[in-house]
């Protein structure tokens, strides 16, 4: 490329440079333009009919509290009520044989998971004076059972004929 080439490459850059720039800076922007753009003031009411009709729903800030408030409440309900239907109940045959404990029936029932302390029940059997009463046998004895149950259930033939002297 020799000398006169680069100085006219260089003019012609210079030249379009200050088209550009001519064209930038002397015309109008759209956005200054206030014909083009349009302004409307709404009321408050007109604006809420607008955005109702376009498919939005239009709250105060209490009414959105009071809202979520009663969700949060009707959740708390439908959790409780699920807890509560949700129980597990385990259902075991105990078989008790010749020689075992109220002791050793407690035992057997905590780790069925049918009463929650072994010790309980055999201080319950021993205060009704139930503990030489135990017979062999087999009963079939649930969670949901109270211990007055459990104990009514296993003996059951000596509280009767306790009833019955």
């Amino acid at each position: 490329m020799t000398a006169n080439t680069l100085r006219s490459f260089a003019f012609g850059l210079l030249v379009a440079t200050g088209i550009c720039g001519a064209v930038y800076f002397l015309t109008p922007d759209a956005s200054d333009d206030k014909s083009t753009q349009k302004t409307v003031q709404l009321s408050e009411e007109e604006m809420k009919d607008e955005l109702s009709s376009q498919g939005y729903i239009v709250l105060t800030n209490d009414q959105l509290k009071d809202q979520i408030s009663a969700a949060q409440e009707k959740e708390s309900d439908k959790k409780t009520e699920n807890q509560e239907s949700d129980k597990v109940v385990y259902r075991t045959m105990l078989t008790v044989t010749s020689g075992m404990t109220s002791i050793d029936v407690g035992n057997a029932l905590a780790n069925a998971h049918v009463i929650a302390s072994s010790k309980e029940f055999s201080d319950l059997v021993e205060r009704r004076g139930l503990s030489q009463a135990l017979r062999p046998g087999t009963f079939e004895i649930q969670s949901d059972m109270t211990l007055e149950q459990v104990i009514a259930v296993i003996f059951k033939k000596e509280i009767e004929a306790r009833k019955n002297r």
